[in-house]
Formats: C-alpha cells, sequence, structure tokens
C-alpha cells in the first residue's frame, strides 16, 4: 500500500486490503472512499470485507465505484460531497490511484477560482499524469 498525500486532510493510495485498514486506521485517517467496482479483479470481488474492516476499526466508508476513465457528473458530484461531507483526513484508493486522484481533480476543478496547474502538478507529485484532461477540468474550472 502506497499512500500520497494530495492536499490537507486527504491522501490517495494504491489497493487496501481489509489487513491494509488497521495500517491505516494507526496513520489517523478518519474516512475511506473506494473508487473499485465490484468485480474487476480477483483481489477485488466487492467492498463488503473492506467495508465491515473499516467498521470494525471506526473508519467511515464510502463507495463511489467507478470505470477508469470514465467518469460522469454524478460520480464527481458524489466524490465532490465525500469530501465536503466525511470526518478527515480521508483515503480515496482504487487499483493503482488514479481513478481517486482523477475523481478529485474533476471534483476541484468545480470550485470557485480553482488552480488548474495546481491540480496536474499535485497528481503527477504523487505519479500519475492528469495532462489528458486538461481541457475537461478547465473546461470545468470555467463554469465557476
Amino acid at each position: 500500500m502506497q499512500i500520497h498525500q494530495i492536499e490537507p486532510g486527504f491522501a490517495i493510495a494504491d489497493a487496501l486490503t481489509p489487513s491494509d485498514l488497521e495500517e491505516v486506521a494507526r496513520q489517523g485517517f478518519r474516512a475511506v472512499i473506494c473508487n473499485r467496482r465490484s468485480g474487476e479483479a480477483e483481489d477485488h470481488p466487492d467492498d463488503r470485507a473492506l467495508s465491515a474492516k473499516a467498521a470494525e476499526l471506526g473508519i467511515e466508508w464510502r463507495c463511489i465505484p467507478v470505470t477508469p476513465g470514465e467518469y460522469g457528473d454524478a460520480d464527481i458530484e458524489a466524490f465532490g460531497r465525500a469530501l465536503d461531507e466525511l470526518p478527515r483526513p480521508i483515503l480515496a484508493f482504487c487499483r493503482t490511484g488514479r481513478r481517486a486522484v482523477h475523481l478529485w481533480a474533476h471534483a476541484r476543478s468545480r470550485e470557485a477560482q480553482c488552480n488548474i496547474p495546481m491540480l496536474l502538478a499535485v497528481a503527477r507529485a504523487a505519479g500519475h499524469d492528469l495532462e489528458e484532461r486538461r481541457a475537461q477540468l478547465e473546461a470545468a474550472a470555467r463554469q465557476n
């Protein structure tokens, strides 16, 4: 499990296992957002074991499953609500962290006075290049 800090109170990670959640709790995360779809891989038949372990550890759980690269308005809005509603710090994860950072960037791009170059730089520092999404992020930012 590799955790990358994205902004104060929010980080992303690659695929988590139920035993990883113990370390997540030790690091002080109070909420987890899962962006993996049920059955997307053998190591992720569904999120039941993860959500049960999170509940056992007192970690709030939110599942916003998405297909890589396919983020609709409802997905982005759900992620933005999760960022606003869940207790911090929050850890979002998928198989590699890419979907989690994409959804974060799309949600943040819809906020007033969003700094798109900063979003791109933060994602790049976490190992994810969002340049292919720059036009979409800029278009969302212009609407605010």
